[in-house]
C-alpha cells in the first residue's frame, strides 16, 4: 500500500513524497498507488524476466520504455506521476476507471501540486483554502453526487478524471482522456456453456490477479449477493489451490438466527465455502463511535458507515486488501434487453421477460411494465429526445425540492445548472449498439462509487479492489448475448449458472437485493444522540445558510417519530464535515508516509 503527493515547482524542480522509485541512469523518478495485474505478460513484453520488481518500478519500466503510450499496456488500478528531469516535465495518470484517487491543485506559473488524498493539497501553505459551497450542495442534493469527474469539496483542488492522463511543464498544463470505454471484440459464436466457461475463466484471473499479496493479507468484503459471493467462491478455490489456509471474509450482517434475509444468505455462503468469517453487527456500532466520523475524506462517505466498520474490522484482523463485488451489477447488467426483443420483433419471448420479473424482484409493478415498456419501445428517438430535457427538469425539481437544501443557497450555487451538469454525464439511454450501451453505463455510474470505496478503505489503512472492473473482464461481458444477462426474469443469468456447485442454490436464486446498510446510520444516528452529541438546535446552527429550516424541522420530527431518519443522517453527517473543516485539514491517513 502506498498513496502519492508531491509539489512540482515551476520556477524549477519536483518533490515527490516517499515511496518513490528513481531510475538510476536517467534520473526518472515515479510516485505511484498501484496495483498492475497480468505481470507475467508485461514483462515479457518488456523484455524483462525479474519478478523483484515492484509494481511502481514495472510502471516507470513502461514508461522509459513507451513513453505515455505505456498506458496502452499497463492493466490494473493505479494513481501515479512520472517525473522526466531531462524535460522538466511530470507525467501523471489515473486508472481506467478511477479505482485510485489522483487529486490536484495548478496554481498557473508557480507550482503543481498533487496527492491520493485531497486534503494532502494543503500540506503546502501556499495553497488557498477554502470549501466548495457548490460541492455541499450536491451532498444536500444527493443525486448530484456524480455531477462531474473533476469536482471536490475545495476550492481549487479538482480530480483528474478516469481513464485520462496530465502532463505538466513549466510553460504547459494538458488533461487528455486516454481510453475512451469502448467494447471488447466480437465473441465467436458460442453455445450458453461455452459463454459461461469463458466468464469463468476472465473472472478467475481478475479474481487471482487481486489476490497477489502474502498469504493472510487478502479478505473478501462479503454480502449476500451474488457478486461478492462469486469472487469469494474463486477466490476460496485459489486459495485452496495455492495451500494458502482459509480465505478471510468480512461482512455487514445480523448475527446467526436472526431474521434477516441478507444475513442468512451471507452465513450460507460462509458455510459452503468454509471462509474464516468476521461479522460486523448492527450493534457492534457503538464500539466503533470514535472512528466512524473521524477522518472521513468527504460528506457522502459517511453514508456508507457499514462499509467503514467493515474496513476497520479487516484492518483488524490484518488485511490489507478487500476484494469486492460491487461492480457486477453494472459489468453484467441487461440493459435495454427486454427494449430490443421488442423492436427486434421478438414480442412473445420479450412478454415472457417482463412476467417472469417478479421471480427476482417480486410483485410489484410487472402489470403496468406490460404496457410501459412495448409504450416506451416504440417511441422513437427523436421524439424522446425532444421530451427528455424537459423530463430531466422535472426530475431537477423533485430532487430539489425533497431535499433539504434552502431556496436561497440552491439559487446562489445555480442548482439548476448543476443538475443540468449531472444528466451530461451519463450516456444516451438508447444505441443500436448494446454491447457498447452497457461500456458507457459503467464509467458515470462506478467512479463517484470506487472513489468512496478507496476513501473510505484508505482511511483505516486498507485497499479495496474489484475483480469485476478489470479491462478483459469487462471486455468479455460487454460482448455477451443479452439472453445470458436476463433470462426467466433472473437477472445475471450466466453468472448464476456459472456459480452452480460453487455458491449456495439460497444465493444464486435469492430473489431481490435486500441490504442491511442503512441500519448502521441508524443505529449510529441512535447512538449520537444519545450521547447529547445530536440536536437539532444543533444542526439549525451548524448548518443555517445551508438547509431550509422547516425541513430540517420536520425532518426532525420525523426522526423522533421514528418514521424516517435519513435527512437528519445526512444533516448531522455534513454538520460534522463542516465542523471538522473550519481549518486546513490535518491529514491522518495510515498510508501516508
Amino acid at each position: 500500500m502506498s498513496s502519492i503527493s508531491g509539489i512540482f515547482n515551476l520556477g524549477g524542480g519536483v518533490s515527490l513524497a516517499e515511496p518513490t522509485s528513481v531510475h538510476r541512469e536517467t534520473g526518472f523518478v515515479i510516485s505511484a498507488d498501484a496495483r498492475i495485474d497480468y505481470r507475467d505478460e508485461l514483462l515479457t513484453k518488456l523484455g524483462l524476466d525479474s519478478n523483484s520488481l515492484s509494481d511502481t518500478e514495472v510502471i516507470l519500466q513502461a514508461y522509459l520504455r513507451w513513453g505515455e503510450d505505456c498506458l496502452d499496456h499497463l492493466l490494473g488500478d493505479f494513481a501515479f506521476a512520472i517525473w522526466n528531469p531531462r524535460e522538466s516535465q511530470l507525467f501523471c495518470a489515473r486508472d481506467h476507471f478511477g479505482v485510485r484517487p489522483f487529486y490536484y491543485h495548478q496554481a498557473p506559473g508557480q507550482r503543481f501540486v498533487f496527492a491520493s488524498d485531497a486534503r494532502s493539497i494543503f500540506r503546502v501553505p501556499e495553497v488557498p483554502y477554502a470549501i466548495n459551497d457548490g460541492r455541499v450542495a450536491d451532498f444536500l442534493v444527493p443525486e448530484l453526487e456524480w455531477i462531474d469527474y473533476t469536482s471536490t469539496f475545495y476550492e481549487g483542488v479538482f480530480r483528474l478524471p478516469p481513464g485520462h492522463k496530465l502532463v505538466v511543464t513549466p510553460d504547459s498544463f494538458t488533461v487528455s482522456e486516454y481510453c475512451t470505454p469502448a467494447p471488447g471484440p466480437e465473441l465467436p459464436s458460442m453455445s450458453d456453456e461455452e459463454y459461461r466457461d469463458g466468464l469463468l475463466e476472465v473472472l478467475t484471473r481478475a479474481v487471482d490477479a487481486r489476490l497477489r499479496m502474502p498469504q493472510g493479507k487478502v479478505g473478501i468484503m462479503l454480502s449476500g449477493g451474488m457478486d461478492s459471493g462469486s469472487v469469494a467462491a474463486l477466490a476460496t478455490e485459489l486459495v485452496a489451490e495455492r495451500g494458502d489456509g482459509r480465505l478471510r471474509t468480512v461482512s455487514a450482517a445480523r448475527k446467526r438466527g436472526e431474521v434477516c434475509e441478507e444475513s442468512q444468505r451471507i452465513y450460507a455462503t460462509v458455510d459452503k465455502l468454509g471462509t474464516k468469517s468476521t461479522i460486523v453487527d448492527p450493534e457492534d456500532i457503538e464500539a466503533l463511535d470514535d472512528q466512524l466520523l473521524v477522518n472521513i475524506a468527504e460528506p457522502f462517505d459517511a453514508e456508507f458507515l457499514f462499509m467503514k466498520a467493515i474496513f476497520v474490522a479487516a484492518k483488524a484482523q490484518g488485511l490489507e486488501v478487500l476484494l469486492d463485488g460491487a461492480g457486477g451489477d453494472l459489468v453484467l447488467n441487461e440493459s435495454s434487453h427486454i427494449k430490443r426483443l421488442l423492436r427486434q420483433g421478438r414480442i412473445v419471448r420479450a412478454y415472457r421477460e417482463i412476467l417472469a420479473a417478479p421471480r427476482f424482484w417480486g410483485v410489484g409493478n410487472a402489470l403496468s411494465e406490460l404496457f410501459l415498456t412495448p409504450l416506451r419501445a416504440s417511441v422513437p428517438e427523436f421524439i424522446r429526445s425532444a421530451i427528455n430535457p424537459r423530463r430531466r427538469r422535472m426530475y431537477a425539481r423533485r430532487f430539489v425540492t425533497s431535499s433539504l437544501i434552502s431556496p436561497e443557497f440552491a439559487r446562489r450555487v445555480d442548482i439548476d445548472a448543476r443538475c443540468e451538469r449531472m444528466w451530461s454525464m451519463f450516456p444516451p439511454a438508447w444505441t443500436p449498439d448494446p454491447a457498447l450501451e452497457r461500456v458507457r453505463k459503467i464509467r458515470p455510474n462506478v467512479a463517484a462509487g470506487r472513489e468512496r470505496y478507496a476513501r473510505l478503505a484508505a482511511s483505516v489503512g486498507v485497499v479495496a479492489a474489484d475483480p469485476f472492473l478489470d479491462l478483459n473482464v469487462v471486455a468479455y461481458c460487454s460482448r455477451l448475448p443479452g439472453h445470458l444477462l436476463l433470462k426467466d426474469g433472473w437477472p445475471k443469468f450466466i453468472l448464476r449458472e456459472a456459480m452452480a456447485g460453487k455458491l449456495p442454490n439460497s444465493v444464486r436464486w435469492g430473489r431481490g437485493k435486500p441490504h442491511i446498510g442503512w441500519i448502521y446510520n441508524q443505529k449510529f444516528l441512535w447512538r449520537e444522540g444519545i450521547a447529547g452529541r445530536l440536536s437539532l438546535e444543533g444542526l439549525q446552527n451548524a448548518l443555517a445558510g445551508f438547509v431550509e429550516p422547516d425541513k430540517l424541522r420536520r425532518a426532525w420530527e420525523n426522526f423522533q417519530a421514528g418514521t424516517g431518519f435519513e435527512p437528519v443522517h445526512s444533516a448531522y453527517v455534513l454538520s460534522s464535515w463542516l465542523a471538522q473543516s473550519e481549518t486546513r485539514p490535518v491529514v491522518k491517513d495510515p498510508r501516508f508516509r
